[in-house]
């Protein structure tokens, strides 16, 4: 049997060092690509146009592999309003409005040990009463618009509102966009969007690390 306390002490500590540090093992797909060939794409979402991909429509389908490639970059989110009163302490409520679950994924590693979202002072809350913010996944499924402005308007204010993935963001193919029912402060893109833009949407929406 594996000793786990002896191989704790040996692995050290996996933290990033992100974002002081540069982010580590980015998953390709989850970073914004670059056109590398020329031609037309039959895109599903209508993500491309021209040389650049909107990813807020992007899926992630793969039909545009031969005249794009991905690069390094994972700070994707745009930040339309910030609040840095909510710099020391950044309280986040979750909500999937109709999600596959990807995000969602993509969300709650943020809390593993890699990651640690704590110690930039960003924590996730299980009530809207007691959250700064109401970060949303998923397309707005009917049964669950009303839920979702009921969700948003328990937050105090001052608040701030992400939208996170590109269902969440566009609607893509499949339904309503979160930004089509609120007042959205934060676009963060990607099918699934990667920790790391998640993280530093997140900072910036609270203006910077404490």
């Amino acid at each position: 049997m594996k000793n786990w306390f002896v191989y704790g002490i040996k692995k050290g500590v996996v933290t990033t060092k992100y974002p002081s540090g540069k982010a580590e093992d980015v998953a390709a797909w989850s970073t914004k690509p670059v056109r590398v060939s020329g031609g037309q794409v039959d895109c599903p979402t209508s993500a491309i146009c021209g040389g650049d991909v909107n990813m807020a429509k992007c899926i992630c389908c793969g039909r545009c592999s031969d005249s794009f490639a991905p690069n390094d970059v994972v700070e994707l989110a745009e930040v339309r309003m910030n609040n840095s009163s909510f710099k020391r302490s950044f309280h986040i409520y979750i909500l999937d409005a109709g999600s596959c679950g990807a995000c969602n994924l993509e969300v709650q590693a943020l809390g593993n040990p890699l990651y640690d979202l704590n110690r930039l002072g960003i924590f996730f809350t299980n009530t809207p009463r007691h959250a700064d913010a109401l970060l949303v996944v998923g397309v707005v499924a009917d049964a669950m618009r009303d839920v979702l402005v009921e969700t948003y308007e328990a937050i105090p204010e001052p608040k701030l509102v992400f939208a996170v993935g590109s269902c969440a963001s566009s609607g893509t193919l499949f339904g309503l966009s979160v930004t089509k029912v609120l007042k959205t402060d934060i676009i963060v893109p990607g099918c699934p969007p990667n920790p790391y833009t998640i993280l530093d949407a997140l900072i910036r929406a609270k203006g910077g690390v404490k």
